[in-house]
């Protein structure tokens, strides 16, 4: 398994999406390619799919697998110039036209979030003072623009609608560790531990120990007990990162066991329910009650639960090598088959056909994730 994860990302999916995925003329990422390669034409450039390019290759260059960091730094500078104050504001637009103007101006958490984890990981590349300026910047500008009166954030400025969703908040504690990790600032382990209180708080249902995505303007979930969505893949993203938050606080004693409790129980939530229990799967959606309701599966929450499978094996929490393995064939034979050199289906229905016709940048991102584990043996997943 090793040196199949190691050989697809060094030769195929890190150089498909740094070669055909990579405009040379405008410095930037397509945001998607055919299945022969050939990049799509886009009405708009995310700044979340630059972001998390960026990132991504500088990992992989830090890892030492695969090193076009010239590429994803000079990629990242050319962003910084046409989405950050391109309009006037504060903060970051949403995307760009095919022409390099605003295309969506509204300023988005999720977004946000991913150029914060972009610039962390540049700074632990380069260690220019550049990087770590703009990303304090950006945190500030962050609670200023996006700040809740009553905790927690809003999705985006301005509203599109009364919503409040926790996967942007997910991913600002993401950033937040990150850059608390290249950074040692304590500026950001603190903006993290606020943002771990409410989460705990607000975002797992008491009844279920289910993480639930979607709020009203008052952080009270918008269905009725046992109609609201969870999401497995998120689960296993959240338990990931509470297990991250523990190693990078290192506190002891009854706060750590809280911590480390709340990733188990999401864990086991999203395993006991939330997966096909003859393939390993991780369905798209069920409710807190644990009825699946959508049977259709993306790539992102199986590369998710491959990533916390590796790091329990690494805290001597599971041993389940058996699930990993299949996981890892569910992958090559289902999301990422070798006549696609690099690419991969994002969404397959329940009967394992795919649900698009296109390869989407931003997927890089999550499968990096266990790549990495799994192709260099950071956790001895071999």
């Amino acid at each position: 398994m090793h040196d199949t994860w190691r050989g697809w990302l060094t030769t195929q999916a890190l150089p498909l999406w740094s070669n055909e995925g990579f405009d040379d003329r405008r410095h930037l990422y397509h945001e998607r390619l055919t299945w022969d390669g050939a990049p799509i034409a886009m009405a708009q450039l995310r700044l979340m799919v630059q972001a998390r390019q960026v990132a991504t290759y500088c990992r992989a260059a830090l890892d030492g697998l695969y090193d076009v960091s010239t590429q994803a730094i000079r990629c990242l500078d050319e962003v910084e110039r046409l989405y950050r104050h391109c309009d006037g504001a504060s903060g970051w637009i949403f995307s760009l036209a095919p022409d390099g103007t605003p295309a969506d101006r509204k300023r988005d958490l999720y977004a946000h979030a991913f150029i914060l984890f972009a610039y962390a990981w540049a700074y632990e590349l380069t260690k220019e003072e550049h990087y770590r300026r703009i990303a304090r910047e950006t945190v500030e500008e962050v609670h200023k623009i996006f700040a809740a009166a009553n905790g927690g954030f809003s999705d985006a400025v301005p509203a599109p609608d009364t919503v409040r969703r926790q996967n942007p908040h997910m991913h600002l504690l993401e950033a937040y560790l990150a850059l608390f990790e290249a950074t040692r600032e304590q500026f950001y382990l603190d903006h993290a531990k606020a943002l771990v209180k409410f989460a705990l708080g607000r975002f797992i249902d008491k009844r279920s120990d289910m993480l639930l995505e979607f709020f009203d303007a008052e952080w009270v979930p918008c269905e009725v007990y046992g109609k609201n969505r969870v999401e497995p893949g998120h689960l296993f993203e959240w338990a990931w990162l509470l297990r991250e938050y523990e190693r990078l606080v290192g506190f002891g004693g009854e706060k750590a066991a809280q911590i480390a409790g709340t990733a188990d129980r999401l864990f086991a939530a999203g395993i006991s329910v939330g997966i096909d229990p003859e393939t390993g799967i991780a369905f798209d959606a069920m409710t807190e009650e644990g009825v699946v309701y959508e049977r259709s599966t993306r790539i992102w929450p199986q590369t998710e639960l491959m990533r916390l499978l590796c790091q329990r094996r690494r805290l001597g929490l599971l041993n389940d090598a058996i699930l990993l393995v299949r996981l890892s064939h569910v992958f090559f034979g289902r999301y990422a088959p070798q006549r696609l050199s690099g690419g991969w289906i994002d969404r397959l229905d329940s009967s394992l056909t795919p649900l698009v016709d296109y390869m989407p940048a931003s997927s890089l991102y999550h499968i990096y994730g266990p790549g990495r584990e799994l192709g260099i043996g950071v956790s001895l997943c071999k």
